[in-house]
């Protein structure tokens, strides 16, 4: 098994690392109601689904 010789810098650790981040989720627009929400997902303002009522409204 390979084993380090030497111990790795700060920043050459840090510079392998710059890609690990998070990314915001794309998000879209309610066609009904005008709320922003995932895409593929009911909305939780009005509970529909492609134009279609899924939740009923309390």
């Amino acid at each position: 098994m390979a084993v380090p010789k030497h111990r790795s810098s700060k920043a050459r650790r840090d510079k392998r690392r710059t890609h690990y981040k998070l990314t915001v989720p794309g998000m879209s627009v309610c066609p009904k109601c005008g709320e922003i929400k995932l895409p593929h997902r009911v909305c939780r303002n009005c509970g529909t689904y492609k134009d279609t009522e899924v939740l009923a409204e309390d």
